[in-house]
């Protein structure tokens, strides 16, 4: 992943820093200890760390910005997979709470169907016409 170029510079100083900041900014550093710092990118770049700071402050500053942008993008994606498994959590709890209620609503109509049942045998009607209907189940049960 190349953030800044390196088709405009010719110093080759500069191409260093510049490669040491995309190195640095992809994760994939050579010589540091991979850490977004102007310290870290001295190492990376293999320079003494008064160059950024006093001669190329132009890349100094280009690289603080690239970091802070780096960083609010994974803020960003860190709250989105958060979330993701967030609901993915509360989706399988409704999912559970679901099957739960289905089994209590099988409960339920068999028991009301049982006593649909004795209240015809009591009162002597026809056990067909007092016989509860269930309503069908779901073609696809949950997962």
């Amino acid at each position: 992943m190349t953030v800044l170029p390196l088709d405009d510079e010719h110093d080759p100083v500069r191409r260093e820093i510049l490669a040491a900041i995309n190195r640095l900014l992809a994760g994939t550093p050579h010589r540091s200890n991979g850490r977004l710092n102007v310290t870290q990118l001295a190492i990376e770049a293999d320079l003494k760390r008064w160059h950024l700071t006093h001669q190329h402050t132009d890349l100094k500053d280009r690289f603080q910005e690239a970091v802070v942008r780096a960083e609010a993008k994974r803020a960003a994606s860190s709250k989105v997979a958060d979330a993701y498994e967030d609901l993915k959590r509360e989706n399988a709890d409704l999912r559970q709470h679901v099957r739960h209620l289905e089994s209590r609503l099988e409960i339920y109509a068999t028991a009301l169907n049982r006593l649909a049942l004795e209240h015809a045998a009591l009162s002597g009607r026809d056990a067909d016409a007092a016989r509860v209907r269930t309503l069908p189940r779901r073609r696809r049960p949950l997962p």
